[in-house]
């Protein structure tokens, strides 16, 4: 598989020649689209301000980026006579690109990586050529064509090879905010992204995989395949935390999509101030799924029977319903196990239509608007107060989270004694407003809303690092796509919270989708070989199901432990790897236990080493991020610095839960790794760390 280089009598002038023909049809789209006169062709300034944005988002959809390569692959399909082939794809040449690109006439020069006739770039082999006969690679240097790559995929004998160009941009140094992968995606990534999206995809997926990237682009591949569904239902990329959301927040705009939704899953359930924290089990028993029910009961404990009838007065006539009618409308209603809300509203319609059909059997004739009068008359909205009381989910938590005796009755055979007391508040608040709410108090906030109006539903969700959320989180989750589908990624072996997911059925179930498929990605395309082997060794203390990811990686890595002598030393040489780091280009992460970031960063100051923190966007100017090792997940580079796995470990509640944040930390390297110590490593690691 030849890579080519620039020469004058090479084809490589011909590619550029069409890039460049290219990018002036798309500026000519753009162009067309900002001449638009759209004074006469709306009703009213409404419509008109509608069509306007509209417009707006398609010329910054149109934008020619000039960093991002227009096109990156080449397909040639076969001419055979009677070959079974894509659809008007016969003996035609289609350039693959990040979007749509045609000329004046109309004829694609750029096809979107999304489109059918696509597919064959990602998944065609010498196996399966799937009618195409070349396929071509190009390499790009800031954003100028400079090489190209070319497989014969009619050659079977010649058996596959790897691509020289496709290695080298999965480890092209990485300064800045992610990256899209579209010219990287692998077959079964592909097949991930190109689901349906009738249904749920779960993705466990190992370190350097991809499964963060393979999310995105199967939201960009499902606004493409159902733009017009998922513009009206919407779609919501929920991540853990707003650092990590920062770091990809460009994957999508450059894909030209962008009105995708990010949040954090606090972000979604922030309808109270979040001012307090929990212990461990306090969260733990919170975020456990048994809390919907005590949540249900305390919902519907105001509901009681009436004991009196109701009496409507129209007119000279009076119309009497007894109570033990009405008992039995609240009863239907409280089988039904509707929303608390819903119910409430169809009590008094209910009362309404039992007073009409007296009216009917005394000769009258009512209609609709006489049954929405009745509803409304002061005797029944009485009634309906006095027997379905309104329902302030905040004070309903507040009360529960206060009040021993109320929550030992709505909690009786769910919840233990001791496990009362430990989710009591210690100190019960006055209101709703100045209560110091925690995390997961805003959760169970959220569950008792939905609990008096649902949810509205999105129509695709994407949540990543998944597991690391509790049972309550994900029904937090699954109540923003119950009607629609959604994406989840995740590695069960980086779960570091203490309600991390034991296995995705488990977690599935919690979030209403326990149909969905889980699909395993074990091939990294990030992590080199070397560091992803030794983070590896962890895997039987931390996540003993799992199978260990392999590395596409043809280079090990630059890889080194190196320890220290004594622990005044330890300072000193962390710098020191850092500035050896610098030395070579890219991103450069610093990742220590939080205990530790404070004296790390007056040591990089003191040594005149600028830093940033997570989610600050690297330039050439600053490439070293300081990282607590709790806010590492999500997040790469291409040299990390790993100060004292020792601390790592110990800064956790448990070795488990720290052995997990370590395996997060030793594999966020694209290129290099340097782990520095002056402790003993921990044993699972083994001892045959290298040093260097």
């Amino acid at each position: 598989m030849p890579a080519h280089t620039m020469n004058a009598n090479d084809p490589l002038e011909r590619e550029r020649a069409h890039l460049a023909s290219s990018r002036a049809a798309l500026r000519a789209m753009q162009a067309d689209v900002e001449a638009l006169d759209i004074k006469d062709v709306t009703a009213n300034w409404v419509n008109a301000a509608v069509l306007e944005r509209q417009i707006e988002e398609r010329i910054a959809a149109l934008a020619d980026l000039a960093h991002t390569p227009l096109f990156f692959g080449r397909l040639d399909y076969l001419s055979a006579p009677g070959a079974d082939r894509a659809e008007g794809a016969e003996g035609e040449r289609f350039y693959i690109g990040r979007r749509h690109v045609h000329d004046a006439d109309g004829d694609p020069m750029v096809i979107d990586w999304r489109a059918p006739v696509s597919q064959p770039f990602y998944r065609a082999s010498k196996k399966d050529p799937m009618d195409v006969g070349t396929r071509r690679r190009f390499g790009y240097t800031g954003g100028e064509l400079t090489a190209y790559e070319d497989e014969d995929l009619t050659d079977a004998a010649g058996g596959e090879q790897a691509s020289r160009l496709l290695q080298t941009e999965i480890e092209r140094p990485r300064v800045g905010p992610m990256r899209d992968i579209v010219a990287t995606i692998q077959p079964e990534q592909d097949e991930i992204v190109r689901a349906g999206i009738g249904g749920t995809v779960c993705v466990q997926g190992a370190p350097g995989t991809g499964k963060t990237a393979v999310g995105l682009h199967r939201v960009a591949y499902l606004l493409y395949a159902h733009r017009e569904r998922l513009a009206r239902t919407g779609t919501l990329v929920i991540g853990p935390n707003r650092s990590f959301l920062r770091y990809i927040e460009q994957v999508l705009p450059a894909l030209g999509e962008l009105n995708v939704a990010q949040a954090t899953v606090d972000d979604l359930v922030g309808h109270v101030e979040v001012r307090g924290t929990d212990t461990a089990d306090a969260a733990r028993i919170k975020g456990d799924a048994r809390m919907a029910e005590v949540l249900r009961r305390a919902v519907r404990a105001g509901v009681t029977m009436p004991v009196e009838p109701v009496v409507v007065v129209r007119g000279s006539r009076r119309w009497r319903v007894p109570a033990y009618e009405i008992e039995e409308m609240v009863r239907e209603l409280l089988d039904r196990d509707i929303r608390y809300g819903a119910a409430r509203e169809a009590l008094p319609q209910r009362i309404a239509h039992a007073v009409l059909v007296r009216m009917e059997e005394a000769g009258e004739a009512p209609d609709d608007r006489v049954q929405d009068a009745v509803a409304r008359t002061a005797a029944v909205k009485a009634a309906v107060k006095s027997v379905w009381p309104a329902v302030d989910p905040a004070k309903l938590v507040l009360r529960l989270l206060s009040d021993p005796e109320f929550l030992a009755e709505h909690a009786a055979g769910v919840l233990t004694e001791d496990e009362r007391r430990t989710v009591l508040w210690a100190r019960p608040a006055r209101s709703a407003r100045s209560a110091k709410w925690s995390a997961a108090d805003a959760v169970l906030v959220d569950e008792a809303m939905d609990l008096v109006a649902r949810t509205p539903s999105l129509g695709h969700v994407v949540l990543d690092e998944a597991q690391d959320l509790s049972p309550m989180q994900y029904r937090a989750v699954g109540r923003r796509c119950t009607t629609g589908s959604a994406t989840i990624l995740g590695d069960l072996a980086q779960g570091t919270t203490p309600w991390a997911t034991a296995s995705w059925a488990e977690a599935l179930t919690h979030l209403g989708k326990p149909e969905a498929a889980v699909e395993e990605l074990t091939q990294g395309f990030r992590v080199p070989r070397e560091v992803i082997a030794y983070a590896s060794r962890l895997l039987p203390a931390i996540a003993p199901g799992l199978a260990a990811a392999t590395s596409m990686r043809e280079s090990p890595g630059d890889f080194a432990v190196r320890g220290v002598g004594a622990h005044e030393e330890l300072d000193a040489a962390v710098v020191a790897a850092c500035r050896e780091a610098l030395e070579r280009e890219g991103s450069v992460g610093l990742i220590a236990a939080d205990a530790r970031v404070g004296v790390l960063g007056e040591a990089l100051t003191g040594a005149g080493l600028p830093y940033l923190a997570p989610g600050e966007e690297t330039t050439e100017a600053a490439r070293l991020t300081l990282v607590p090792a709790s806010l590492a997940k999500g997040l790469e580079y291409d040299y990390v610095v790993l100060d004292e796995p020792a601390a790592v470990v110990a800064g956790e509640p448990d070795e488990r839960t720290g052995l997990r944040r370590l395996y997060v930390a030793l594999t966020r390297a694209v290129s290099g790794l340097t782990v520095v110590h002056a402790e003993a490593l921990p044993g699972e690691l083994g001892v045959q760390a290298r040093t260097g």
